[in-house]
């Protein structure tokens, strides 16, 4: 159970659940930055392609994102739309 608050402390208080913004677009991309690599992430469709959601359909990403946004513990980080295509080959190419 130890282990379970070190990380959800760790995802909070490191701002590892971050929202990619493309602009002019406004298109939003939902990551989480995970032990061994960065996650998509989106809570609107309940889904994390972390390997707990994947096995187990429990993932406590999905489960501390209220706490991470009422917090503004979320990083936010701005792009521009000629950066949209590479970034999604980047993730795409983690899955």
């Amino acid at each position: 159970m130890d282990s379970q608050i070190k990380k959800i402390d760790s995802l909070l208080s490191e701002k590892r659940i971050k929202l990619h913004t493309f602009e002019p677009s406004n298109r939003k991309i939902w990551t989480v930055v995970g032990t061994d690599m960065e996650y998509w992430f989106d809570p609107d469709l309940d889904f994390c392609s972390c390997p707990g959601y994947y096995f187990n359909n429990a993932c406590y990403h999905l489960d501390f994102f209220q706490l991470a946004r009422d917090k503004n513990q979320i990083e936010l980080i701005t792009f521009s739309d000629d950066e949209y295509e590479s970034f999604i080959g980047g993730l795409i190419s983690e899955l």
